[in-house]
């Protein structure tokens, strides 16, 4: 059981959100050039699928927005229990195989992978444990080199996976303007730990209950971001594309119903504002993370030099604000109710 928490202690999640930026500059750095080797390795792919959960399922979401965008390359997300509990064999000869697991050790991510491989795929193992049965199991491992975490919410080690994925995807396609945008993201990771985003506790305190919404790869974030709500500050948080909170749950959004729009420098950015004007109109209390929304409130945000990293700079704001507000309400962010750090799942 969580303990109350000191408001003003330091804990490891805030350490491990400080160390965003210089963990993803290591990466991008000193392991930029075995990424690239590796998408040498995997040739051309007609198609994508990755293998993950929890947080990790987030980030191969957020990836999957990447390929399909700006690789052309449909990019699926196969079932763990498919392989590990049914014993299905899913044709995959012609694709790539991103798993990503932090511990690298999780049974039914192996069995993915074992029979992904057996299927005749070219399969790519994202960690954070170099030694792992996943890096040992996969065609090519990639070691995201963020270092021990040691608080139970993944924070620095999501930001690397995806960082990862996207060079990865990056130098498949070679995509210079994407490789020269996450350069630069250490620097804006930076910026973004300082955003301030305190405002949204209070509508949340009052209901106790949020919508998190977002289109493309926010919806990546959205997703992520929902799941932290629940896990560090006990409260319910569901996950929406900004389209289809439209065609239903839009129904419950009325008495100050607090709403966190995730608004990202792209194609869908106004659909997303007209959409938190909407449910702002409509009674709802609407913070969003972009310049054209009209009725809702307008969250700070940190640009980047593209959409797909624009998007990625938004987790980290949201961490350093989901850290403190756990810390508020009298939780200890580090060791969430009913969690452990390594769950393996069959």
């Amino acid at each position: 059981m969580s303990k109350p928490m000191n408001p003003f202690a330091q804990t490891h999640m805030r350490q491990e959100i400080e160390e965003i930026p210089v963990v993803a500059n290591r990466l991008l750095t000193d392991g930029r050039a075995h990424i690239r080797a590796v998408a040498a390795r995997a040739g051309a792919p007609v198609f994508l699928a990755s293998v993950a959960r929890g947080s990790s399922d987030h980030a191969a979401t957020f990836l999957k927005y990447a390929s399909e965008i700006y690789l052309g390359l449909a990019m699926a997300s196969l079932g763990p229990s498919v392989s590990s509990i049914y014993g299905g064999k899913v044709r995959l000869d012609q694709a790539l195989v991103i798993a990503i697991s932090q511990s690298g050790a999780s049974p039914d991510i192996l069995s993915v992978v074992q029979s992904a491989k057996e299927q005749g795929a070219f399969t790519v193992g994202l960690t954070n444990t170099a030694d792992s049965k996943l890096a040992e199991l996969s065609s090519a491992a990639l070691d995201i080199g963020a270092g021990p975490e040691r608080s139970v919410a993944a924070t620095k080690t999501f930001v690397n996976s995806v960082v990862a994925g996207l060079v990865l995807l990056a130098e498949i396609g070679g995509d210079e303007k994407l490789l020269d945008a996450l350069a630069k993201l250490p620097g804006a990771f930076e910026d973004a730990i300082g955003i301030d985003w305190q405002e949204l506790a209070e509508p949340i305190e009052k209901r106790g209950s949020l919508y998190v919404i977002g289109r493309g790869p926010g919806l990546a974030i959205a997703n992520e971001a929902a799941l932290k709500f629940k896990e560090t500050c006990q409260v319910h948080a569901e996950a929406y594309s900004s389209a289809e909170v439209m065609h239903g749950p839009v129904s419950i959004v009325e008495g100050g119903y607090p709403i966190l729009a995730l608004g990202v420098r792209d194609a869908a950015e106004a659909g997303l504002a007209e959409a938190a004007d909407l449910m702002s109109a409509q009674g709802g209390s609407v913070y969003a993370t972009t310049k054209l929304v009209e009725r809702a409130h307008r969250l700070p945000f940190v640009s980047t030099d593209h959409p797909i990293t624009d998007a990625l700079t938004q987790i980290v704001s949201f961490y350093a604000f989901i850290e403190w507000f756990s810390r508020q309400r009298g939780f200890n962010p580090d060791v969430p109710k009913h969690l452990k750090k390594v769950t393996q799942t069959v």
